[in-house]
């Protein structure tokens, strides 16, 4: 059997990215490729890869996972997380967890050991508990944007959902050379949200899904919204029936909007390797690897390229 030819996508969230910002978001998924790559080229799985990518991110304040999520009503972070490997259908995810720093590594442990797909609150607190996981203090998620975010949408004349534009869940998907698919998706959800809320993220077949047999991909935007299209699944089913990623993204995207009126954005990979990025929101930050090149962008017909050598001496050097 011929080796595939490696590649991953990451996404950074779907929304509207302040200028401010910007920069940390390219270089945030820029970053987040690069590690997911660098696991492929060394043999690793579209699994490890994947996990790489969004944990990468979750580190990364400039995302909404992890540490810098958004906050609940009540000002704490609750974090949805997935994952998915397309050889065998498993998948593990977790939802409303608290006070843990990397929830796509516990989805991980979900989809690997137990029995189950997705565990949640304090279930999911007991499992990393039992699984060695150290627990850190809610406030070491909580970047002074998020704080700052919730006190304004707590104000009478507020309306959260100007702010829920900016959403920043994160994403990867990946083929190894064993042609192996995987997607991951985390999120520290919407701002100002109910207690106990959980959206699209740990949802399988909403948040991401993979499928040796099509193809991977990761969702983000308005979770309700996907959740009624089960998007991610939706994307699939359309690269079945013979449509190429980019058009099955498209075609997507355009019934959730047209249908439940829910903008998002979605990165696939198909069986043969090849990726799309797309949108219907203003922005989403994504970024690629294949061939040894990496592309990335943040605006609609953005794209930037580099060869994979430059970007790593670049991302040394600090960007």
């Amino acid at each position: 059997l011929g080796r595939m030819k490696p590649v991953i996508v990451v996404h950074g969230g779907a929304g509207r990215i302040f200028k401010e910002r910007e920069e940390g978001c390219r270089a945030g998924v820029v970053r987040a490729a690069l590690r997911g790559y660098g696991v492929l080229k060394q043999g690793g799985s579209a699994v490890d890869a994947v996990e790489e990518a969004v944990r990468s991110m979750e580190d990364d304040p400039h995302f909404n996972a992890g540490c810098g999520s958004v906050l609940n009503e009540k000002g704490e972070v609750e974090m949805d997380a997935i994952i998915m490997d397309g050889k065998n259908l498993d998948s593990g995810a977790v939802s409303a967890v608290k006070c843990i720093a990397n929830p796509i590594k516990l989805a991980r442990l979900v989809m690997e050991k137990t029995k189950h797909m997705l565990l949640t609150d304090h279930g999911a607190q007991l499992f990393a508990q039992a699984m060695g996981i150290p627990e850190i203090p809610g406030e070491e998620l909580i970047t002074e944007r998020s704080r700052e975010r919730w006190k304004k949408n707590l104000e009478p004349d507020s309306n959260p959902e100007e702010f829920q534009k900016d959403l920043g869940t994160v994403g990867a998907v990946a083929i190894d050379s064993e042609g192996n698919v995987a997607c991951a998706t985390s999120t520290g959800g919407l701002s100002n949200k109910l207690i106990g809320r959980v959206g699209d993220t740990a949802c399988i077949g909403s948040g991401g899904y993979a499928d040796n047999h099509s193809g991977a991909t990761s969702t983000t935007g308005h979770g309700e919204s996907i959740m009624k299209v089960v998007l991610a699944r939706l994307i699939l089913y359309h690269m079945e029936q013979g449509m190429s990623p980019e058009v099955a993204a498209d075609t997507a995207l355009d019934y959730m909007k047209t249908r439940v009126g829910g903008l998002g954005g979605v990165i696939v990979v198909n069986k043969a390797g090849e990726w799309a990025a797309r949108f219907s929101t203003k922005q989403m930050s994504w970024a690629t690897v294949k061939d040894d090149n990496l592309h990335y962008g943040i605006y609609a017909g953005e794209k930037h390229i580099k060869s994979v050598d430059e970007a790593l001496v670049s991302e040394r050097e600090g960007f």
